[in-house]
């Protein structure tokens, strides 16, 4: 087997565009395309990785249910991004003025959650 890096990871959403608007307006992924079901509904809108790859945000039929941030079911625990040390500052207070709390914060790491409850770790780990 040949595996040649990372594609893409999806992700379902109730409110795909509020869901696609953290990620691409707060956190500056771009938008790649938008793929309409056959009755011309969103079924889903891709946003670029920095450093390759792409996240797809995936129509779900139902709205999400609330879960502590740390639980013990099996799945997707969160999407880990990398960010600068030097840049963790920058990156806390515009997630401060945006109005998203902080789950969790360690000394690589602040952890938040997108709309609808999908954990992000923005993470400069192992620079100190």
């Amino acid at each position: 087997m040949n595996v040649q890096g990372f594609h893409h990871v999806a992700i379902q959403a109730w409110d795909i565009e509020r869901v696609t608007a953290f990620y691409r307006d707060l956190l500056g992924f771009p938008e790649l395309t938008r793929h309409p079901r056959p009755d011309g509904t969103l079924r889903s809108i891709w946003v670029g990785v920095p450093g390759g790859g792409f996240l797809a945000i995936e129509a779900a039929g139902t709205e999400p249910e609330p879960q502590p941030f740390r639980h013990p079911g099996p799945g997707l625990l969160m999407l880990a991004f990398r960010i600068a040390r030097a840049e963790r500052d920058a990156v806390v207070s515009e997630l401060t003025q945006a109005g998203v709390p902080l789950e969790h914060e360690t000394r690589w790491t602040v952890y938040v959650r997108d709309p609808e409850g999908n954990r992000v770790a923005l993470s400069h780990h192992p620079e100190d």
